[in-house]
This record gives C-alpha cells, sequence and structure tokens, in this order.
C-alpha cells in the first residue's frame, strides 16, 4: 500500500524548505506553514527562484516551535536569526543587504502564498519519480532532485510516476485519501525554470528541460492523461482540499488511497 513518506513545508516562499512528521490543513488547502511567507519587492512582486538567481544561494533552517528563520549566504558560516513575526523588519532588511535593492517579507494568515490558487493544496510526488528523474541526469541524486521540484508530499512504496494517476480529464478531479482526509487530484503541475538550476549556486544545468522533456514523453505512463500534455515538461500533481477537509492532520505513515473508478471523478467549479 502507498503510504506518506515525507512531509515539506516552505515557511518563506522560494526558500529553503523543512520536513515535518505531522501538519493541518489550513484554510483554502494549504498545509500548515507552507508558504506562510513571501519576499515581495517594492512592487508587491515575489523576489523568488523564477526571476532572481540569488535567492538559490540563501541557505535556511527553521526553529518552527520558536517561529525562527536561521539565514546565511551559501558558503559563509556567518549564520544570522529571526522571528519570522517579531522580527520580520530586521530580517527583511537583511534580505534588502543581501539582494541589493528594497525588499519586504509579508505573511499570509490563511492559506499561504501558492503558486496554483485554483489548485491551493499540497503537492504531491512519488518516492519511485524522484529516483527515476533523478536517474536521467548525471551527477544528480533524489535528494537534489526534490530540492529542485519542491514538492509538499512523497509517496512511497509505490512505482515511479504513480502520482500520475491522480489526474484525469481537464475539467475533472480525482479523489484519493490520505489518511482519513479527502483531496482531489487536479492536474500535472507545469514547471518553471526552477527545476533547470543547481539548487545551491543557481547555476543552469546545461540541458536540463530539454533532456527532461525527452525522457518524459518517453516514460510517460499509460495511466496518465495525454489531454494535459501539450508539452512535456510537466511533473508532480497539484490538488485541491475541500472546505470539511480543513483543519484535518496529515501524518507521515498515513496510507494513501486512490479511488478505483475514476470515471467517477468530479468535475470542477
Amino acid at each position: 500500500m502507498a503510504r506518506l513518506e515525507r512531509i515539506h513545508v516552505y515557511p518563506v516562499k522560494s526558500l529553503d524548505g523543512t520536513t515535518v512528521e505531522t501538519t493541518s490543513i489550513r484554510d483554502r488547502g494549504g498545509t500548515e506553514w507552507d508558504r506562510r511567507y513571501a519576499i515581495v519587492d517594492e512592487d508587491g512582486t515575489y523576489v523568488n527562484g523564477k526571476g532572481e538567481r540569488a535567492v538559490h544561494r540563501l541557505r535556511a533552517s527553521y526553529d518552527l516551535e520558536r517561529k525562527t528563520i536561521t539565514v546565511r549566504k551559501q558558503g559563509s558560516d556567518d549564520p544570522f536569526s529571526f522571528h519570522l513575526d517579531v522580527d520580520r523588519d530586521a530580517f527583511a532588511s537583511w534580505l534588502t543587504c543581501f539582494f541589493g535593492y528594497e525588499v519586504d517579507v509579508v505573511r499570509a494568515d490563511e492559506g499561504g502564498f501558492p503558486d496554483d490558487t485554483d489548485a491551493a493544496g499540497p503537492t504531491i510526488i512519488s518516492s519511485g519519480t524522484l529516483e527515476a528523474v533523478a536517474s536521467w541526469f548525471d551527477g544528480i541524486d533524489p535528494a537534489e532532485m526534490r530540492r529542485r521540484l519542491r514538492p509538499n508530499l512523497v509517496v512511497g512504496e509505490t512505482e515511479p510516476f504513480w502520482e500520475d494517476r491522480l489526474y484525469d480529464r481537464p475539467g475533472t478531479t480525482v479523489p484519493f485519501e490520505i489518511g482519513s482526509s479527502r483531496l482531489e487530484g487536479v492536474n500535472p503541475c507545469q514547471r518553471c525554470v526552477v527545476p533547470t538550476r543547481d539548487p545551491d549556486t543557481g547555476e543552469p544545468t546545461d540541458g536540463f528541460r530539454e533532456r527532461f522533456v525527452d525522457r518524459r514523453e518517453a516514460t510517460l505512463p499509460e495511466w496518465a492523461n495525454p489531454a494535459w500534455f501539450d508539452h512535456y515538461y510537466r511533473l508532480m500533481v497539484n490538488t485541491r482540499v475541500p472546505e470539511r477537509v480543513w483543519g484535518d492532520r496529515l501524518t507521515v505513515g498515513d496510507p494513501v488511497v486512490v479511488e478505483p473508478h475514476r470515471e467517477s471523478s468530479a468535475t470542477l467549479r
């Protein structure tokens, strides 16, 4: 049986994540602590890996119980710690010095700052997929591939590309359960430039996107609905969480079960 193997949250959008053993589903479907904070510039635009390569050279760790972040520049042994609420202005000032232009750190109390606001639930992938995709590239192991792809939930005891069962034709969802919580798979995640870069340096990996697209097309499983694949730079699944599930908990080790009759998928509203 498939089981929830790892839970990752990214307290500050675009910075390093951390693992937790259990998490609650918050309002609008995000998980507790995931992307609760974001870095924005003077225009209110996200400062993230898509547009700012320097983000990759920031290392972050967290004490979620104390609500603190410790940051340092890649390669530096000089860390700085901030309380994410009390010291938020000081944290923003430190980041301003790092980036060389004015930034702020903002907080979303409900749902965080998801990439896909229509499918704002936790993203999901299997450990088998991480292993398979890492094998496409010399010098990239599954842990680095996970850092490049930044999933919330990793499911174990499955074959590669198991998560491609969690979507069907556009306009529908595929119900599945993690423990006693029912989620809905929506679509295969369209990837941005971030996975093409070394997560520590921001340097691009030569030919990454081309190799990824070629191998993804060649290994697309029979259970994946091809209607989503106008291109093959898609991997991982975006989800939605019904309101009745908000407040439920997900815990490492929970069984993961996909409803057997995909034709019963609900139509998106």
